[in-house]
């Protein structure tokens, strides 16, 4: 299966905002999201507050795993979040819905506490979810947020996300979502009519 986004790195205008992500780096990353996964907005739902040690063996992990693909995300040069963005068959959510060989999903957050409740988690998914969808097979992207990840469901639901059912993940119980593309592409048009 070809990779779903073919690319380094890219950006995109959205209203005001310069919104552009870039490919993990292990030696320039490692230690930034290692602080990010141990903030407190962050550690309930990732579960990777862990040693340093620890969680660069799990980055080389991520990194390897050629289903998936590692973002830092920025906001007018202002790397502040982080993204997976995959491919659903060879991921485990797999076995909780009948996949389409093309769907894809999507995991973030925000990592600098400084960074939250200004609005940003919006262009950054939406610009994420049209790079995603530049792959003309797939139909839908899909989340899976923990269930008691109240603001997270919220800020899918504005980006086209539909509550499908309550899963049991390994690590969390969670919700599953899905964007459907014709879904995606009407809201992606009301944002950016909002935001010119």
């Amino acid at each position: 299966m070809q990779q779903h986004l073919e690319t380094t790195s890219f950006f995109r205008t959205i209203g005001d905002a310069f919104v552009s992500f870039r490919s993990v780096a292990f030696h320039d990353d490692a230690q930034t999201l290692h602080r990010w996964m141990n903030e407190a907005h962050v550690y309930p739902f990732w579960h990777l507050n862990v040693p340093l040690e620890s969680y660069e063996q799990h980055l080389q992990r991520m990194l390897s795993d050629s289903h998936q693909q590692l973002w830092i995300g920025s906001v007018d040069s202002n790397e502040i979040s982080y993204f997976e963005s995959y491919w659903v068959k060879g991921d485990v959510v797999e076995n909780v819905y009948e996949a389409h060989p093309y769907d894809q999903g999507v995991h973030l957050l925000i990592g600098p506490p400084d960074a939250l409740g200004r609005g940003h988690i919006y262009p950054l998914l939406f610009t994420m979810l049209k790079q995603q969808f530049r792959v003309v097979e797939t139909e839908k992207i899909i989340a899976e947020p923990d269930i008691r990840n109240e603001k997270m469901i919220h800020v899918f639901e504005k980006c086209g996300f539909q509550p499908v059912k309550e899963v049991e993940l390994p690590d969390k119980k969670a919700l599953l979502m899905f964007c459907r593309r014709d879904t995606f592409e009407r809201r992606w048009n009301e944002w950016n009519s909002m935001n010119v």
